[in-house]
């Protein structure tokens, strides 16, 4: 494979050769593509949940593995034009969002509070601990599980934040998989982002800022005349400043959102007809294209054709940066902000810290069997509690409150 060696192709635990006709990379998306972690997805929401739009078997909400198939497409081609291995880059989008626990970042918040004294918990870092522990599918010689398997390149790619929490709020890796995240890490400078991470993490903004909106749209939840009135546009520059773009001012993101409304590429109207559906697909497409264009003709020019990515950056330009958060921010106003999803998003928090509580309580019998193991053989109430936190966070939205509702309808223990 042009530009990737052996070193960028081994094993965390070596291998028999596998088909010659199948690369490395090949080898590796398929794995990510069979694992049960990817296949969990489907039933993890996205923004919208199903419950949200109306049911008339036309349009049914993105969910986490729908996102990350949509991603992958993204970054493939994205990856393939700027001289990546297209299987690699796949691969790191497939996997990017493997950790994510129930109920999404309002999840994540939770397990966060719940795991503080062993840790913390982070969605990257918790794919990053799924994809080298958690699977299965490769054991090591003293018999624990390696989870993929998966090279080191690809390891390495799907890494949004190489840094660990003493590093910030987000970080890709806990203390006691610090191991295997060096040795993917080795012979890179600390803190480096590789380029086939930095066009997975591009490619994962582009599909969920544009089908964010997509399903906000067909939800009803937003409605795109009002994004005419400059009063309402004003308050969606607001949030994406506070939230997603804070490396600007007021008046460049208000200017920004009127150029954008106001292009011939943007609806005018969204009310479900086919001709609505033609335009609004039209829409998602264009823009789409649109931000990844810019990126791969600004790093091209940057560059040149042919460029080495060993320590090359993605290059965004600022306009395409400014478009894609403001589109963040329009779906976070308009869906995250609802009064009820507020009231939705507390009851969550408090139903993981109850189910921990009782996964605790009932544990080692209240895990499933292949974590008993880890849970009976932990030295200390910390590495206990990681146990509990990865069982939780393996949980879709409904075997959540499945389990909750269970757990809770069993006697107490005395």
């Amino acid at each position: 494979m042009r530009g990737y060696d052996d070193f960028d192709q081994a094993r965390w635990v070596p291998e028999p050769p596998g088909n010659p006709e199948r690369s490395a990379f090949e080898r590796d998306r398929a794995r990510v593509l069979h694992s049960a972690a990817l296949r969990r997805l489907a039933a993890k929401t996205q923004v919208v949940g199903p419950g949200d739009i109306p049911d008339h078997g036309r349009h049914i909400p993105r969910t986490r593995l729908t996102h990350s198939l949509e991603c992958a497409q993204i970054g493939r081609e994205m990856g393939k034009a700027l001289g990546c291995d297209p299987d690699l880059v796949e691969t790191a989008c497939l996997a990017h969002d493997l950790g994510h626990p129930p109920f999404g970042h309002n999840g994540e918040t939770a397990l966060n509070e719940l795991a503080t004294r062993c840790g913390g918990f982070e969605g990257n870092a918790q794919s990053l601990r799924l994809l080298t522990r958690l699977e299965a599918k490769v054991l090591t010689g003293d018999g624990r599980s390696a989870g993929l398997n998966l090279t080191r390149a690809s390891l390495d790619s799907a890494l949004k934040y190489p840094w660990t929490a003493a590093h910030g709020a987000k970080f890709g890796v806990y203390p006691d998989d610090l191991p295997v995240f060096l040795w993917a890490r080795e012979g890179v400078p600390a803190g480096r982002v590789s380029f086939e991470a930095q066009v997975m993490d591009w490619s994962d903004d582009v599909a969920y800022s544009v089908h964010d909106l997509e399903d906000a749209l067909h939800s009803g939840h937003v409605t795109l005349a009002l994004l005419r009135d400059p009063a309402e546009r004003r308050v969606v520059c607001e949030l994406t400043l506070r939230r997603y773009a804070t490396d600007t001012c007021l008046a460049e993101l208000e200017e920004t959102l009127a150029h954008l409304v106001a292009e011939p590429l943007w609806p005018s109207r969204f009310e479900g007809t086919m001709a609505d559906l033609v335009a609004l697909k039209s829409f998602t497409s264009a823009l789409i294209g649109r931000f990844c264009l810019s990126a791969q003709a600004a790093t091209l020019e940057m560059y040149g054709p042919g460029f080495s990515r060993r320590g090359a950056d993605l290059i965004l330009p600022r306009g395409t940066r400014l478009e894609c958060a403001l589109l963040k921010g329009v779906t976070a106003h308009y869906v995250m902000s609802r009064d009820e999803h507020h009231a939705n998003q507390a009851r969550q928090r408090e139903l993981i810290a109850e189910l921990a509580s009782m996964i605790m309580l009932g544990a080692p019998g209240t895990l499933e069997p292949a974590l008993r193991d880890a849970f009976t053989g932990a030295v200390d109430d910390t590495a206990r509690l990681r146990v509990i936190v990865d069982q939780i966070a393996s949980l879709t939205d409904v075997s959540a409150m499945s389990l909750h509702r269970g757990l809770g309808s069993r006697p107490m223990a005395r």
